[in-house]
């Protein structure tokens, strides 16, 4: 089944003149100029065609082809692919502006049901791929140069070959994809339609989670209890959402002889099981030293003989809680970006000027954040829900970060371009860092220089710590469901079981944050990819040493292996800087970067 990518969410009112000045909107014109736009028409009759003739001409012929014409084969698999994906992401996007409209709704369900049907057809095309015998394909790829760069999609779909299922099943899991597919579409549209009331003030999901950033203690407070009153009102449609979509993993899973419930994600992310376990492993071993250590400080600076879960994201004491204009925030990252490499800010500056970012906060408009790549004959675009705060200039870097790099790999063509979420992050992560080092450099005085050195620790700590408990969390989760129906109560428990490890001994938890795992949506969109945040963190930090030492030439490396995309494996692209992530003390030397910055803010106690 064909469907939209899940973009990227890390973590809508009007256009016009607000305290933080004129918020961009989106423009799809690019893709679409409406749901009944000619061109959208067109593109739908060509791709009904285009999948049946697909099939007529190559199911059951695949073995017979010589290289050409396994080369046309390909060509035309991916035009389908650029076709299909351009509508869903018109269809898309237009959803997550507001998720809460049922028009936009039914034309993306409806749009998304029918190309599954035109591209249920194509199904046979992996399978019949992966029949091909390895010297066979071997003997194609050797013979013609322009079949051999797609070798990198081969080896991707051929590491599947052991979890094929037979053809008719394929086909009916391709079409059976829609119903899991609601399932998702309940979260977000049950997550954008809650209302909750803190003070008075009837808040959106976005919202009261901003509250939780107030330096006023009791306002934090009112917002974290009224959070946990909502989840758990709602409680019994979010475990039954986790069931479904746990469930129906774990049947998937048994059927294609998956060994572990992450399995699937780590073939995906074209990255070893073992690596992924290295990296969890050293960084639950760091809590002590990174989470625990800083949470410490921030205790002794909040004045607290214990910090409760609403202190988390509070705001120093002696933090300025100036609000930040969009001009402000556009220069900050811009000049960050030049400042790297002028050829990074002039691939970042359209998303300013031509409607590439939808900036505000509105109701209904799905929260966090996200930069969606479309297809590579059009360009991405960026989502936010900014509020002027400067975690917020940071969010903007990271994905803006993304939306570069999906310009730079758009050139490898629409198979190629696709890059595993390991290796999606780097760009974004390095983007926050690149930004980070520029007001840091800019600091005038030692108060503002912690200020800023605390802030890049806890989204590190955010990034990283937070994220792998975060996958902790989930694989209990589907180790948990496998043995039977989980109560919310069950779920709770799973939650809590990480989250003291997590945070460490700084923390109280209140009742009712039991339920805060309700609202994290990669938990149902896309199961076990929460590592790639601290796989990328690890890796850039890793990459900016580099940087930071003078590493000849790196500037052009870096964009290499961002103009890479989906080529090459991590090995590969992280060679030229002398990087291997197979190595275990590889996250070492990531984490000793957050536990740096922690050793200069304890010294700034003395």
């Amino acid at each position: 089944m064909f469907k939209l990518p899940f973009p990227v969410f890390d973590a809508n009112a009007t256009g016009g003149d607000s305290p933080l000045g004129r918020l961009p909107e989106w423009n799809l014109d690019d893709l679409y100029t409406g749901e009944d736009a000619p061109e959208l028409k067109r593109d739908l009759d060509w791709l009904e065609n285009a999948c049946a003739r697909f099939a007529e001409d190559y199911e059951g012929k695949l073995e017979a082809l010589d290289a050409a014409g396994l080369l046309d084969c390909v060509l035309r698999n991916e035009k389908i692919s650029q076709i299909a994906g351009r509508i869903m992401s018109f269809a898309g996007l237009r959803y997550y502006q507001l998720t809460t409209d049922a028009d936009r709704a039914k034309f993306m369900s409806d749009v998304q049901e029918k190309i599954t049907n035109f591209t249920t057809p194509l199904v046979f095309f992996t399978l019949e791929l992966n029949r091909l015998e390895d010297d066979h394909l071997a003997g194609l790829l050797s013979k013609n140069a322009d079949l051999a760069r797609y070798k990198p999609i081969f080896d991707n779909i051929r590491a599947m070959k052991k979890y094929q299922l037979s053809d008719e099943m394929e086909k009916f899991l391709h079409d059976l994809g829609v119903v899991g597919d609601a399932w998702e579409r309940m979260f977000d549209e049950t997550i954008a339609g809650l209302e909750f009331e803190v003070d008075g003030d009837l808040l959106n999901i976005e919202g009261v989670l901003d509250l939780l950033t107030d330096p006023k203690r009791e306002v934090r407070e009112a917002a974290a209890h009224e959070l946990a009153d909502v989840f758990g009102s709602n409680i019994k449609t979010f475990a039954r959402v986790h069931n479904t979509q746990a469930k129906e993993k774990e049947i998937l899973d048994r059927w294609r002889g998956m060994e572990t419930a992450q399995m699937g994600r780590h073939l995906s992310n074209q990255v070893e099981p073992e690596v992924v376990e290295a990296l969890r492993n050293a960084v639950v071993e760091a809590y002590p030293k990174l989470s625990h250590r800083y949470y410490e400080l921030k205790r002794k600076w909040l004045g607290l003989d214990v910090m409760q879960v609403w202190d988390r994201n509070a705001p120093l004491p002696m933090e300025d809680p100036r609000i930040l204009d969009w001009e402000s925030a556009e220069k900050t990252v811009m000049d960050a970006y030049t400042a790297f490499d002028p050829r990074m800010g002039e691939i970042a500056a359209p998303f300013f000027s031509e409607g590439w970012i939808d900036a505000a906060v509105k109701p209904g408009k799905a929260p966090g954040a996200f930069a969606h790549p479309t297809v590579t004959n059009v360009h991405p675009y960026v989502m936010l829900n900014y509020l002027g705060k400067p975690r917020d200039v940071m969010t903007l870097a990271h994905e803006l970060g993304h939306g570069v790099h999906q310009v730079l790999a758009a050139e490898q063509g629409e198979m190629l371009s696709s890059t595993p979420l390991t290796l999606a992050e780097t760009a974004s992560v390095f983007g926050e860092m690149l930004t980070f080092r520029k007001m840091l450099d800019g600091a005038k005085t030692k108060s503002e220089r912690r200020i800023l050195l605390a802030g890049k620790v806890e989204d590190m700590i955010n990034t990283v710590v937070r994220q792998i408990a975060f996958y902790d969390f989930e694989c209990k989760l589907h180790a948990a469901r496998r043995t039977g129906e989980l109560t919310p109560d069950d779920i709770n428990a799973l939650w809590m079981s990480v989250q003291a490890e997590s945070l460490g001994p700084a923390f109280e938890f209140m009742d009712g944050y039991e339920t805060f795992w309700a609202y994290i949506p990669h938990f149902v969109h896309s199961p076990f990819y929460v590592y790639a945040y601290a796989f990328g963190d690890g890796l850039v930090n890793a990459l900016y040493a580099e940087y930071a030492d003078g590493a000849e030439g790196f500037e052009d490396k870096y964009f290499d292996m961002l103009k890479a995309g989906g080529s090459k494996h991590h090995k590969e692209l992280l060679a030229p800087f002398g990087l291997d992530a197979t190595d275990p003390a590889f996250w070492d030397k990531g984490l000793s970067m957050i536990s740096g910055f922690i050793d200069e803010l304890e010294a700034m106690e003395d």
